[in-house]
């Protein structure tokens, strides 16, 4: 599994990190880990899921954490999850 995971402001990339699992975890485990490794990359406390991030990610395995998704003040528009390969 791969996930990309973009910041992003201004509709411009501000910067990226790819996460490549190939364990044999859960999809949902993986996808926790990633998420876990790419905010400590991007020196990020972790987001919380709300109802419409799980909804979103359901429908299309994507998603966009916003300001309100997270517990501290962010410089940036959204932080985006993608599972660009299974």
């Amino acid at each position: 599994m791969r996930i990309w995971f973009k910041i992003i402001k201004d509709n411009r990339l501000l910067r990226d990190y790819t996460v490549e699992d190939t364990s044999a975890e859960t999809r949902t485990h993986k996808i926790f880990a990633a998420l876990t490794e790419a905010c400590c990359a991007f020196d990020l406390a972790e987001p919380i899921w709300l109802d419409a991030n799980v909804n979103e990610f359901k429908a299309h395995a994507k998603t966009r954490f916003r300001a309100d998704s997270f517990m501290e003040e962010i410089a940036f528009d959204f932080l985006e999850l993608h599972v660009i390969e299974e």
